[in-house]
């Protein structure tokens, strides 16, 4: 076997930190979404549905929550089948298809909504206010970031 290799400490690599903060800020929100029988996957859509005023595109749905197709179709098929979402083929395209939340699935994000931003508040508690949003905004910053070419 040879010397140490030369790199910084796996503590300080970049994608440890961020799955590390991930992990901290999920084992926040998870008991909240336990309670109403949901995973962070659903969660996910249904907060993206929640955004926006009209139906998404189910591609537009895995690019918002980076959900890959397989996972998102089990995930889309659970949901309606709890009657917390619907969804039609797109009117000008039938091959499309569109996604949205039912009067339910937008009564059970109404509820979760609360409870979601008293977790924010505490962690923007626990950061402050100006450092939690210099946070947003540096992975904000970091999801634009392309690779060397």
């Amino acid at each position: 076997m040879s010397g140490v290799i030369e790199m910084r400490s796996f503590e300080q690599s970049l994608p440890m930190a961020l799955l590390r903060a991930r992990e901290a800020s999920m084992r926040l929100f998870r008991p909240m979404l336990a309670q109403h029988d949901l995973t962070e996957q659903q969660w996910r859509v249904l907060r993206a549905l929640a955004a926006g005023e009209r139906p998404l595109e189910i591609g537009d749905v895995a690019a918002r929550t980076l959900l890959l197709g397989p996972s998102l179709a089990r995930i889309l098929a659970r949901l309606r089948d709890q009657g917390l979402i619907d969804r039609r083929p797109v009117a000008h395209d039938q091959r499309r298809v569109e996604v949205w939340l039912t009067d339910e699935g937008r009564d059970l994000v109404a509820t979760i909504a609360p409870k979601s931003e008293a977790l924010y508040g505490h962690i923007e508690q626990h950061l402050g206010q100006a450092r939690f949003a210099q946070l947003m905004d540096l992975l904000d910053e970091m999801a634009k970031l392309e690779p060397q070419r």
